[in-house]
C-alpha cells in the first residue's frame, strides 16, 4: 500500500500550495473590503480582487481542477483530493478562484455527463470559462426535502414547452445576478414509480415568472461571499422542450450522480477548514498568556490540540480512501464509504472549529477570524447533500443487509 501522492499531483500541490501563500491569502482581506463596498453584495462574483485570482490561476494552470476528462484538468478524484483539501484552507474565495466552487461544479458535472451537445455550447463552455454562475434548485419549503422523492414541483410538458410551477429554497448562489441558469428538478409524471416521477430542466434566470423572494441567512450570516441561498418562485415558467436534461424519469439518477461527486468535494475542502483551525489554534494558544504561563502549556488546550490532529488524519485516510473507490470501482461502489464520509466530515471538523474558537475566546465569535463563519458553514453541511441521519439509516440498512442478509 503506497500512501504517497504521484508525480503529477505533487507537481500540482506545487504549484497551488504557492498560488495560496503568494496570492490568497493576502487577498482574503482586500476581498472583504471590496465585498463590503458592492452596490448590490450577492454580485460577489463581480469583485475586482477575484477576478483578478481567477486570472492568475488560468495563468498557473490552475482552473477547473474538479473536473475529469478533457473539459477539465484530467485529474481523478484521488488526485484532487488534496488539491480541495488546500483550497479549503481559503473556502471563501480559493475554491471560487479556481472555478471549483458549489454548487458550479456539480452543474457542470451534470451538464458533462448527460447534457446534449446544444446545451453544452449555450451553458457548460461558459461556466467553464467562469463566464457566468449557476445553481441547483431541488430543495423545497412545503416538503420534507431529505427525501428526494417527495418534491413537489411540476414540470409539465405543454406542446414544444415545459412549463414549471413550485417553489424553491436555500438555492446556493442564486442570489448572484451573475448565476444565469438554474437547473430545476421537478416532477414529470406523479404516477411513475417513486423513482422514475422526477426530471431535471434548464432554467433561464431571465425567464418571465422567476421571482427571487428572498436571500436565506446561514446561522445569522448572508452568506454574500457565496451568492446568498434564494427561496424562488417558479409561476407558469415556460422554457423549451429541449431544455430537459436527459429523458423524462431520470431526474432522481441524475441527482444521485451529481450528489456524489459533490459529498466528496465538500469533505475535501472541508479538510482544509480543519487544517487551517489548527493552525490558529496553535498560533493563539502560543501567545496568550492565562494564569502565569502561555496557553499552549495548558493541559486542556494540549488534549484539544492532539485530538484535533488524531481526528483530522483519521478523517483524511476516509476520504482518500473513498475518493480511490470511486476512481477504481465507481460511485455505486463506493456508496458506503461516500455516506460515511459525509457523516463523519462535517461532525470531526465542527469539533476541532469549536475548540479552536474556544482558545481564542471572545475573538474566534468575531469577524477578526475566520473561525465564526467556518463553523456556520460546516454545520450546514450536515444537510447539504442529504442530513446525517438519512445518510446514516441508508448505511445501518445496507451494513445489516451484508452482515445478515436481511435489510
Amino acid at each position: 500500500m503506497d500512501f504517497a501522492f504521484d508525480a503529477k499531483t505533487e507537481e500540482l500541490r506545487g504549484r497551488l500550495l504557492a498560488f495560496m501563500d503568494e496570492i490568497i491569502h493576502p487577498a482574503e482581506r482586500v476581498f472583504d473590503e471590496q465585498l463590503a463596498s458592492l452596490e448590490n453584495p450577492w454580485h460577489w462574483s463581480a469583485v475586482p480582487v477575484l477576478q483578478e485570482l481567477r486570472a492568475e490561476a488560468r495563468e498557473r494552470g490552475l482552473w477547473n481542477l474538479f473536473l475529469p476528462g478533457e473539459l477539465g484538468a484530467g485529474l481523478t478524484n484521488l488526485q484532487y483530493a488534496p488539491l480541495a483539501e488546500i483550497s479549503g484552507r481559503s473556502p471563501r474565495i480559493a475554491p471560487a478562484a479556481l472555478n471549483c466552487a458549489a454548487p458550479d461544479t456539480g452543474n457542470m458535472e451534470v451538464l458533462a455527463m448527460f447534457g446534449t451537445q446544444e446545451q453544452k455550447e449555450r451553458w457548460l463552455h461558459p461556466l467553464l470559462a467562469g463566464e457566468i454562475r449557476s445553481s441547483f434548485a431541488m430543495t423545497e419549503p412545503d416538503v420534507a426535502s431529505s427525501d428526494a422523492t417527495n418534491i413537489s414541483t411540476r414540470i409539465e410538458r405543454d406542446g414544444d414547452s415545459y412549463v414549471v410551477n413550485g417553489r424553491k429554497w436555500w438555492i446556493t448562489g442564486a442570489m448572484n445576478p451573475d448565476a444565469k441558469i438554474f437547473i430545476v428538478m421537478g416532477k414529470t409524471d406523479p404516477a411513475a414509480d417513486r423513482h422514475r416521477q422526477q426530471s431535471m430542466i434548464l432554467v433561464p434566470r431571465d425567464t418571465p415568472g422567476v421571482t427571487i423572494r428572498r436571500g436565506m441567512h446561514v446561522l445569522g450570516y448572508h452568506d454574500h461571499d457565496h451568492g446568498g441561498h434564494a427561496e424562488i418562485d417558479f409561476d407558469n415558467v415556460r422554457v423549451p422542450a429541449e431544455n430537459l436534461i436527459g429523458a423524462e424519469g431520470a431526474g432522481f439518477a441524475i441527482a444521485q450522480a451529481r450528489l456524489g461527486g459533490g459529498r466528496i468535494h465538500h469533505c475535501m475542502r472541508s479538510i482544509g477548514v480543519a487544517e487551517r483551525a489548527i493552525e490558529l489554534m496553535c498560533r493563539r494558544a502560543s501567545e496568550r498568556v492565562a494564569f502565569g504561563k502561555p496557553l499552549a502549556q495548558q493541559g486542556v488546550i494540549r488534549d484539544w490540540i492532539a485530538e484535533s490532529r488524531v481526528r483530522v488524519e483519521q478523517l483524511r485516510l476516509l476520504v482518500l480512501k473513498t475518493a480511490w473507490l470511486m476512481d477504481t470501482v465507481g460511485n455505486k461502489s463506493a456508496h458506503t464509504e461516500i455516506q460515511a464520509i459525509k457523516i463523519a466530515t462535517p461532525r470531526t471538523v465542527e469539533w476541532i472549529l469549536d475548540k479552536a474558537i474556544q482558545v481564542h475566546g471572545a475573538g474566534g465569535l468575531s469577524q477578526d477570524f475566520p473561525l465564526a463563519s467556518a463553523f456556520a458553514g460546516i454545520r450546514t453541511l450536515r444537510f447539504a447533500d442529504g442530513p446525517d441521519e438519512v445518510h446514516k439509516n441508508s448505511l445501518a440498512r445496507n451494513e445489516l443487509k451484508r452482515q445478515t442478509g436481511i435489510a
